[in-house]
């Protein structure tokens, strides 16, 4: 099992911040990674809720992505499991309201965790475990300035 976290210190309320997480026709406006949401299920956001995002790779190209709510506590924690090939990722935000600068912001931090399902997810977690590390890491830190910039005009200071 392989694991990145990444954290911001956003400028915008936990509350607001978690509108933007849990409105899900609305990723595809403000998330540069994503071209386009497809709900999966019928009613309000919370465990069980699925949806598709087709996520736009730097080489051009797109690639559809699963995501299901396995954890939902407003406006503190949300947990999120997406399966994969051999692989599959369990992606956890939490938000925590700080004082910086004597301004209230909210701590965001993302940890994903990458599960190997079959045996070719173990071999292919050590071949390339640590460029994948890496190339999650610039993803996660990507949808977080994404989320900062849709937040508002403040901009977000990274935390690690």
């Amino acid at each position: 099992m392989s694991t990145v976290t990444v954290s911001a210190f956003i400028e915008a309320q936990d509350a607001d911040l978690w509108r933007l997480l849990t409105d899900l026709p609305a990723r595809a406006d403000w998330l540069s990674a994503v071209g386009a949401v497809e709900v999966l299920t019928a009613g309000g956001f919370g465990p069980g809720t699925t949806w598709r995002e087709t996520r736009l790779r730097p080489d051009g190209g797109a690639e559809p992505e699963e995501f299901e709510v396995v954890e939902a506590v407003a406006p503190r924690r949300l947990v999120l499991g997406s399966p994969g090939s051999g692989v599959d990722y369990r992606i956890t935000f939490t938000l925590r309201t700080v004082e910086r600068r004597r301004r209230g912001c909210t701590e965001v931090t993302v940890e994903q965790e990458a599960v190997p399902t079959r045996p070719y997810g173990r071999v292919l977690a050590l071949i390339l475990g640590g460029l994948a590390a890496r190339a999650v890491e610039g993803a996660l830190r990507r949808d977080l300035a994404d989320l900062a910039l849709a937040a508002g005009p403040s901009r977000s200071t990274e935390a690690a």
